[in-house]
């Protein structure tokens, strides 16, 4: 692989203007048909396999224009204070903004709160029900504009109006989150290269990746159905991935004109050994991302397979347009360790005979394997300790920041009918197989009264033909409390029952029963997502270093710095610590889909670490040194920039923590902690430790293995036998 990466490299510096024109055609395509084509809504959002669809999908069968998974909302009304919402002038202006709501074209019905006996025991809240015709996920803007300007009238009448429920979910806006990250990532880079040139390079091609990523998901959205979110990943980890791999090989670049090689012969070089290790980085970041279609929620495994073929651009990218462009910038990149002119006045690289810190570590953690090892395993199990007590839930809008009308509508609600109110359970019977439907709906009725931690069961509202009934129970407790969660259990647990006395079906659905649903739908698909994700991996990284327990190494580091990521989030996010820093509102149960995404996108990062710092250890050993001194030569090159990489990586993602969705924020602060722990912790520390302590055996292979298995050559070991057409020229130096 090295060798044909290497002509690839050549080719792509000398052919430079051809490559670079196949680029911008390509970014000019992409962004033509995101242009031309049609706008999408948000993607339609469904779980198959869970109880919750199924009886909502059986709505929609026996409940014609239903809309059983529609979009709701909860207008909720405050009379001022020492007034009551029946006096006159109140009652007449909830009455006008109820019929300013029922207006839209979206709007499947809307329910008057005198006459559904939606206000308070004492008279001071009430509220409307407002039900859509589409999820909350494809509601027009134009429907949560029109919702909101109805509140606004009553406010105007002195009323105290506030929106809760899902029709005002929208996409999390993170533009500015990306260019605080690219910000500080110019720094980073501009630090490492000493050049504003060379620095640019990874972040030009970077944003040219994911604008042909980005572009190409709009252009599809329509006909794949993917919708905004989809981007959001894509955007995400498309630049994260697409720094990191430029970053890798123009720093080999600059490594190879150090060692007084010509510039096309460098920039081959640098892609036959650097991007040897972008290729397999990226292989596992593909595998990661698209292994979440293994959970079953289509719009997850669009959000992977989308942001996996952004990782292929970027890989792309890297290997041809990065070469083309090092061709254009010519003598204003410079070989390492010499500045430009404007940053460092055009200094040459010194001969000094003090190691860099990248040495300095590396020798010291080759002196002392033991005792780093155990001080960063521990360091790690402390930070894990947290995750024993995981609470996976789903944000509702009591997790929503107190500034918001969501959370203000929750209070308010909670108040004036009691905290289970903002989490109903909708039960629905089918009895088309039962002898007497009307008996079976009062069977399930009494069955469900009687069960602790229920404060309100509604009379069955049968359909036209009288074979399906829908009962609305009121919890006691929040819908993201454990007793709810037990209740929605203590139902379905009915179930059997039931269906033998009566012949009837219970289902248990609404937000409530969804979020839970979807929840255990996650961590049941987590260890098989890890095994397949971590299997594949290291299969691959075998084949990559061609050894069985550095590839176990990976893998293992990997779980525990995934693991201290997860306790340091239950510890701010669950537990409340350091919550004031992180300004966190509400601590609450970790969001269900945190692990599972944490596992997706950190594992490819942390192989890119690991695939880039590895094969630099391994190609000095390859190439005859010893294992302690090939550790502390694989530093000398890559620590610096896998420094730099996870510096960048840390800063992207912490842009996200001042989100104030809390979602957003946990995503930011999880995702920022893992890579930290994982580049500095595992990456720079435990991998140098046990690779010192495992010596040669670290790169043993089974005789018949190493036969068997396919010679990719990441080493770049066939370069050094590979001639060189300018060697009987002077070498340019500069």
């Amino acid at each position: 692989m090295a060798t044909y990466l290497y002509k690839l490299g050549r080719f792509a510096f000398r052919r430079r203007h051809f490559v670079a024109l196949l680029w911008v055609a390509l970014l000019t395509l992409a962004g033509v048909g995101a242009a031309s084509a049609p706008p999408a809504g948000n993607s339609s959002f469904s779980i198959p396999g869970t109880e919750a669809q199924r009886a909502f999908d059986l709505l929609e069968q026996r409940y014609p224009g239903m809309s059983a998974d529609g979009a709701t909302a909860r207008v909720v009304f405050k009379a001022p204070e020492g007034q009551k919402m029946t006096d006159a002038g109140n009652k007449a202006a909830v009455q006008k903004t109820v019929k300013e709501l029922g207006s839209g074209s979206e709007v499947a019905s809307v329910a008057d709160p005198y006459t559904g006996q939606a206000v308070s025991r004492d008279g001071t809240i009430a509220y409307a029900s407002v039900k859509y015709k589409v999820s909350g996920m494809e509601l027009e803007d134009s429907s949560r504009d029109a919702l909101k300007e109805s509140a606004g009238h009553a406010r105007d009448a002195g009323l105290t109006v506030e929106i809760g429920g899902d029709a005002l979910t929208t996409a999390p806006e993170t533009g500015s989150s990306e260019v605080i990250g690219i910000a500080i990532a110019a720094v980073v880079l501009v630090i490492t290269f000493g050049s504003l040139i060379a620095a640019g390079l990874p972040l030009l091609t970077a944003i040219i990746g994911v604008g042909i990523g980005v572009s190409t998901i709009a252009a599809l959205a329509n006909p794949l159905d993917l919708g905004s979110t989809t981007s959001t990943l894509a955007t995400m980890i498309g630049l994260a991935v697409g720094i990191d791999y430029a970053l890798f090989i123009v720093s080999r670049y600059r490594a190879e004109l150090a060692e007084g090689r010509e510039r096309e012969e460098a920039a081959g070089r640098a892609v036959g050994t650097a991007g040897s290790a972008v290729v397999f980085a990226g292989l596992t970041v593909v595998i990661a991302l698209v292994g979440l279609s293994v959970v079953n929620i289509p719009m997850l495994t669009k959000m992977g397979v989308a942001a996996a073929g952004t990782v292929a651009i970027a890989v792309l990218i890297a290997l041809t347009l990065i070469p083309a462009l090092l061709g254009y910038a010519g003598r204003t990149v410079k070989p390492a360790g010499e500045k430009s002119k404007l940053l460092g006045g055009g200094r040459a690289a010194k001969k000094s005979g003090r190691p860099n810190m990248g040495t300095r570590w590396a020798s010291f953690v080759v002196r002392r394997p033991v005792a780093v090892l155990l001080l960063g395993v521990v360091g790690l199990g402390a930070a894990a300790v947290p995750a024993a007590s995981l609470e996976l839930g789903l944000p509702d809008d009591g997790s929503q920041p107190v500034s918001t009308t969501q959370r203000r509508a929750y209070d308010l609600l909670s108040d004036g009918f009691g905290p289970g109110f903002n989490g109903p359970l909708m039960v629905v019977v089918d009895a088309k197989g039962s002898d007497d439907s009307k008996a079976a709906f009062a069977k399930v009725g009494d069955e469900i009264k009687g069960l602790k931690d229920v404060v309100t069961v509604t009379p069955p509202t049968p359909n036209k033909a009288g074979d399906t009934a829908i009962i609305t129970v009121v919890p006691k407790s929040q819908p993201s409390s454990a007793t709810t969660e037990n209740l929605v259990h203590a139902i379905r647990g009915k179930s059997a029952s039931i269906a033998s006395a009566t012949d009837a079906t219970l289902l248990v659905t609404g937000a409530t029963a969804m979020n839970i649903d979807v929840s255990q739908k996650l961590n049941d698909a987590l260890l098989p997502y890890l095994a397949l994700v971590v299997g594949l991996a290291f299969l691959l990284l075998i084949v990559v270093f061609r050894s069985i327990l550095v590839p176990l190494k990976a893998a293992l580091g990997f779980l525990l710095s995934v693991l201290a990521a997860l306790g340091a989030v239950v510890a701010v996010f669950q537990w409340g610590w350091l919550s004031g820093l992180m300004n966190v509102e509400q601590t609450g149960p970790v969001m269900s889909m945190m692990p599972i995404f944490m596992v997706g996108v950190v594992f490819g990062l942390a192989m890119d670490y690991e695939v880039f710092l590895v094969t630099r250890i391994r190609e000095a050993y390859v190439h005859g040194e010893n294992p302690g001194q090939a550790v502390v030569t694989g530093f000398r090159y890559s620590a610096r920039v896998v420094t730099a990489a996870a510096v960048i990586m840390i800063a992207v993602f912490s842009g996200f923590i001042g989100s104030s969705e809390s979602m957003i924020k946990m995503i930011g602060f999880g995702l920022a902690i893992a890579v930290f722990f994982d580049a500095f912790i595992v990456r720079m520390a435990i991998v140098p430790a046990v690779l010192a302590l495992l010596g040669r055996r670290a790169w043993w292979l089974p005789a018949w293995l190493d036969r068997a298995l396919p010679n990719v050559d990441v080493e770049g070991e066939g370069l050094r036998t590979q001639s060189d057409p300018d060697e009987d020229r002077e070498l340019v130096r500069a």
